[in-house]
């Protein structure tokens, strides 16, 4: 296996898919001679030629429009919306358009495309490109959302989302591309969407996170493992739809929860997360479930992110409050 980061990981997927599918394409702003704003797709078209990954104009709403027509016509799209926080010009496209083709067609078409786009704090962006927008997402029926948290999940997840016959958000926390390498293998392989992962196990109290909260969950885990607080993090790694089953057997080991997301307390999925627990598993709560989120404010100047955003002094924070309830 070959060690990795996030980045690479996200190249090696596409380029397995662009070499295992003819009708797999990459396309987006910047993507193609210059390989993207973070060389995700860097050296692509020079394997597989401009027909297949190719430039756009900068209109995020032709991006989307373009993918709904290729994926009608039998193509795989997987156009990159180059930050997030721009998906409000393709709004219509991705929730009034391609989250319903399934239905609107009775079954007989599919959107099989896959919207790639960086987004999240941490490493001072301009405004409009840090911010979390993925509970918008997971709000919108007919959609999979997905974010990773490891170079290992990354390839897995995104070969399984190319191949899904149905739309899927891809989101990848820039934080995270290029922040530590790990073994991954050099093969293809997928990982089920819809899967949670037990990234590390514990009795005391279960954290449910995902994105780059993960390794601030892993690591406030850590130091209260010296406190003799043993923390079990589970990452959803797909917000949408979310695993219920995999956070509901962890509570009732633990009977302790609390979900730990960047986005703000209003947005985000941890809102769901912490309905879901108590509709489920009320009866194995020993105290309320809990969230550690960003405040409710507009995403703050690159100045302020570092302590507007939560961290893990903040994770430890809300466990120790939970376990002395």
């Amino acid at each position: 296996m070959a060690q990795m980061t996030m980045v690479q990981a996200i190249t090696d997927a596409l380029h397995t898919e662009l070499k295992n599918d003819e009708n797999v394409l990459v396309f987006g702003e910047d993507v193609g001679h210059n390989g993207g704003v973070f060389r995700v797709t860097d050296g692509l078209q020079k394997e597989f030629g401009e027909d297949r990954v190719f430039d756009t104009p900068l209109a995020e709403s032709a991006i989307g429009g373009l993918a709904i027509g290729l994926s009608i016509e039998g193509y795989r799209p997987v156009p990159e919306i180059q930050f997030f926080g721009f998906v409000f010009e393709v709004m219509d496209s991705v929730a009034g358009q391609l989250s319903r083709m399934r239905y609107r067609s009775g079954g007989t078409e599919t959107a099989p495309v896959t919207i790639r786009s960086p987004f999240g704090g941490g490493v001072a962006t301009p405004e409009m490109h840090a911010d979390s927008l993925e509970g918008l997402m997971a709000q919108t029926p007919g959609l999979k959302v997905v974010i990773p948290s490891t170079p290992y999940d990354a390839k897995g997840l995104l070969i399984a989302s190319i191949r899904d016959n149905d739309p899927v958000v891809f989101l990848e926390h820039m934080k995270l591309y290029r922040s530590f390498r790990e073994e991954v293998p050099e093969e293809e392989y997928t990982i089920d969407l819809g899967k949670a992962d037990v990234k590390r196990e514990g009795s005391d109290v279960t954290i449910i996170t995902y994105g780059a909260m993960v390794h601030t969950s892993l690591k406030a885990a850590e130091e209260l493992a010296e406190e003799d607080v043993d923390v079990e993090v589970i990452d959803l790694r797909t917000v949408s739809p979310i695993d219920i089953e995999t956070i509901v057997e962890s509570v009732q080991k633990t009977n302790r929860a609390i979900v730990v997301q960047e986005a703000q307390r209003q947005a985000g999925v941890a809102a769901n997360v912490v309905a879901e627990i108590q509709e489920r598993a009320i009866l194995h709560l020993e105290a309320p479930v809990m969230r550690v989120t960003a405040p409710d404010t507009v995403y703050p100047f690159a100045a302020d992110e570092g302590i507007w955003l939560p961290d893990h002094k903040d994770v430890k924070e809300k466990v120790n409050e939970i376990m002395n309830f």
